[in-house]
């Protein structure tokens, strides 16, 4: 009756190995998605957790490592993240992180714990560690940690069982604490209604839950590219190339506690190397060259699986379009060395494009990477771990079935030069060399991905926000309320292209000149038009995102001037602006 899910840690870095559980780098974005996520668990009658609390943004030594962070900046960035998720889905359980918080672990941080969760948020639940993240007893109680996660597997000591019980004894720590925990718990498994629903055994509906997936998909893939309008490709082509990346088997899937075993097995296991954990690498049962193929019965759609370049080569040389699939598989407990696709795929690439410049890329990767060959080809979509329906999903996608949607949840860099930390030491699977005790997040302390990319004025790949669809969308008749510290944007969103088609129009905030953070998603709306339609939009504003932190006040403070409210495709491309003045104020 307990599912741990609700996970929320800010994408500060597309290395980081669980990015793939995660849901974007902005908290606005992050806390609003997994908020939504844990009240849909919760309506279920089963306990969600939101988790890792907190700053556990990097895999490498995640056991060891203290995150740094100026408490102003965590409060901007990671914890508004977690408390817009508390607010909105009121999770049963906080799952405590691996890591130290400026030298103190998580998980016997009282500060993070007592301070901030439980007196300041009032969360009522309780706190469970992560797996193996407990160091002590007492302090760890009297910190707030409520439950110890599985300490006689994975815990150097069952620290709740005997010095708990000795530290009780003694009195330092007073039976009430003990009481409270039990009080918090119970309180919510009872509030979710799982004492009187308790969970029982029954068949599951995989194609009702494969409906879900594939929805799920079509709407989270991103088009990233699409020159001379490759993308949809006609189902009365004559012939495709399809290579590389299993596309004749399955979908990758990311490892890890979070990894799901398909119920039809791992579709593709001769030669795995990745048998231990995180792995083995898991590709659902869902191949995309058999998608393709019922799609377009008619076309010649063949595979080359990529090992013999030369045989890709001269496949995609015979073909009208080439579809080639790129993987880059990551997992918990460890990052990615680089940004750069493994096993030479660029070279591949870049190879099928010399041959044939019709080449869409397909990427199924945990986040952005390199890409070298970008302009050598017409089309790029970016599909993540797509899931028990990927294959489906992908092909529907690129034959118009449906309307590409997704939106990038994250800023593609171009390369690792445009991170705050260009190299992660330690990084990589298996990798012996010795990592960072300290991770030195106050680099760019609040200004995570695009904020951080304007306030140095570097440009990426591809701006959060980015991606394209089938049809073409405009804004018009911008205008803003203002009540108190309570905003209103709205904005009429129209079709003009000739075909139905979704648009996610967001709404950003630019602040004053000299502010250390230059700008701010408010919100977006996500919205299907039909040709031609046009609907208004009205995004409320939480006044917390034209605020900033005031430790000594314990509290938010709007500061008085001259901000831009923008409307935009992505958060570098704003195509409609209004000017809001803002007296100082602070926030109740």
């Amino acid at each position: 009756n307990v599912l741990l899910a609700g996970s929320v840690n800010l994408q500060r870095d597309p290395r980081n190995g669980r990015n793939f559980e995660y849901a974007g780098e902005d908290p606005l974005l992050a806390g609003t998605i997994v908020g939504h996520a844990i009240r849909g668990i919760q309506d279920q009658k089963v306990v969600s957790t939101l988790k890792h609390f907190a700053m556990n943004d990097l895999e490498t030594a995640r056991n060891t490592h203290s995150a740094n962070i100026e408490e102003a900046a965590a409060q901007e960035s990671d914890l508004l993240a977690f408390r817009l998720a508390d607010q909105i889905g009121e999770p049963g359980s906080v799952m405590c992180a691996y890591n130290k918080i400026n030298g103190v672990y998580a998980c016997e941080d009282d500060w993070l714990l007592n301070q901030v969760l439980k007196r300041e948020w009032g969360f009522k639940g309780w706190v469970m560690s992560d797996w193996g993240g407990v160091h002590s007893g007492a302090k760890s109680a009297l910190a707030g940690l409520d439950q110890q996660s599985a300490g006689e597997v994975f815990d150097k000591e069952l620290y709740f069982d005997k010095p708990l019980r000795a530290a009780v004894a003694s009195g330092e720590v007073p039976q009430s604490r003990i009481d409270d925990m039990v009080h918090r718990l119970w309180r919510s498994i009872i509030a979710v209604g799982g004492l009187d629903h308790v969970p029982q055994p029954g068949p599951i509906d995989y194609d009702a839950d494969g409906l879900v997936a594939r929805h799920a998909a079509e709407a989270g893939t991103v088009l990233l590219r699409n020159e001379r309008n490759l993308l949809p490709i006609s189902k009365e082509i004559g012939s495709v190339a399809v290579i590389g990346g299993h596309a004749d088997a399955g979908v990758l899937s990311g490892g890890g506690s979070s990894a799901v075993k398909p119920p039809g097995g791992n579709a593709v296991i001769p030669g795995q190397t990745e048998e231990g954990w995180p792995g083995p690498k898991l590709y659902q049962p869902s191949s995309p060259l058999n998608e393709m193929r019922k799609l377009a019965p008619r076309a010649r759609i063949e595979f080359a699986d990529g090992k013999d370049r030369a045989a890709a080569v001269a496949l995609a040389r015979s073909a009208e379009v080439v579809v080639v699939f790129a993987n880059q598989w990551a997992g918990e407990s460890f990052d990615q060395p680089s940004m750069t696709l493994t096993d030479d795929q660029d070279g591949l690439i870049s190879a099928v494009a010399a041959a044939n410049p019709r080449t869409l890329v397909v990427l199924q990767t945990n986040g952005p990477v390199r890409l070298p060959w970008l302009r050598q080809v017409d089309a790029v979509m970016e599909a993540w771990y797509p899931g028990a329906r990927g294959g489906e999903a992908i092909a529907r996608l690129l034959f118009g079935e449906v309307d590409p949607s997704g939106r990038l949840p994250v800023t593609w860099p171009r390369n690792e030069a445009q991170l705050p930390r260009p190299a992660i030491a330690g990084s990589g699977m298996g990798n012996k060399s010795p990592p960072a005790l300290d991770i030195d997040y106050d680099i760019e302390g609040a200004n995570v991905g695009y904020k951080w990319f304007a306030a140095r004025g570097f440009t990426p790949e591809f701006a959060f926000g980015h991606g394209l669809t089938y049809t073409r969308f405009s804004y018009d008749e911008l205008a803003l309320r203002l009540d108190g510290t309570k905003l209103n944007v709205s904005f009429s969103v129209r079709n003009d292209g000739e075909r139905a088609g979704t648009d996610v129009p967001q709404v950003y905030l630019t602040l004053p000149t000299g502010s250390t953070t230059p700008i701010r998603l408010l919100g977006w709306q996500r919205l299907l038009l039909a040709p031609g339609q046009s609907q208004r939009v009205t995004v409320e504003v939480d006044p917390r995102l034209l605020a900033s932190y005031d430790v000594a006040a314990r509290g938010w403070k709007i500061a008085g001037g001259t901000y831009g409210v923008h409307v935009g495709k992505s958060a570098a491309s704003l195509l409609k602006s209004a000017e809001l003045m803002l007296p100082d104020a602070v926030l109740d």
